[in-house]
């Protein structure tokens, strides 16, 4: 694997990756019941402050840095992440509509571009947020799950993201060489 850290390695991205990967760890894991006791309203305070708050500074200063494609994401999830908080006691047509609403904006963040883990990890956060507006919709528990799990994924992704960055871990998949493919022998 290659050690490519150069791809967002400003601590304002380092910051807003790990805002993000917790915020998606509390949220995924509170919708799949896999821990005893911790539901998706536990993660309503990780979602205000450190999804909401957090992550929307980590955006500002972004962009003032520069980074417009990091400050841009940062800065509108925060404030998505932060009206989920206040709003956690919608459910039905009303927490689906948000939710589909929140999943275009992730959507938009994976068709943009960027390097490979941002966009691996947006475009599993748009999986959990789409199965999780179906799940409101429909009134499926079970579907609301499956999107749980996506969301742990796509939280794993954004803390593997920062933390690669920080311990110089690599953050791109080896690219073979156009032409070099597996050939048939015989």
């Amino acid at each position: 694997m290659d050690k490519d850290v150069s791809a967002g390695s400003g601590i304002t991205t380092v910051a807003g990756r790990l805002a993000l990967g917790i915020t998606l760890l509390a949220f995924g894991l509170g919708h799949t019941a896999l821990i005893d006791g911790v539901s998706a309203a536990d993660a309503v305070s990780v979602a205000q402050y450190v999804g909401g708050i957090a992550l929307f500074a980590a955006g500002l200063l972004a962009l003032r840095a520069g980074d417009t494609a990091g400050g841009t994401a940062f800065s509108v999830l925060g404030a998505l992440w932060f009206t989920w908080a206040v709003s956690a006691g919608a459910s039905g047509n009303e927490a689906g509509f948000f939710l589909l609403l929140f999943a275009l904006v992730v959507l938009s963040l994976t068709l943009a571009g960027g390097e490979q883990l941002g966009q691996v990890g947006y475009g599993l956060f748009f999986v959990a947020l789409l199965l999780m507006a179906i799940a409101e919709f429909a009134g499926n528990d079970g579907l609301a799950k499956v999107g749980g799990w996506f969301a742990v994924a796509a939280g794993a992704v954004a803390w593997y993201a920062a933390t690669a960055v920080l311990a110089h871990w690599p953050t791109a998949v080896p690219r073979r060489a156009a032409g070099r493919g597996v050939t048939a022998t015989g």
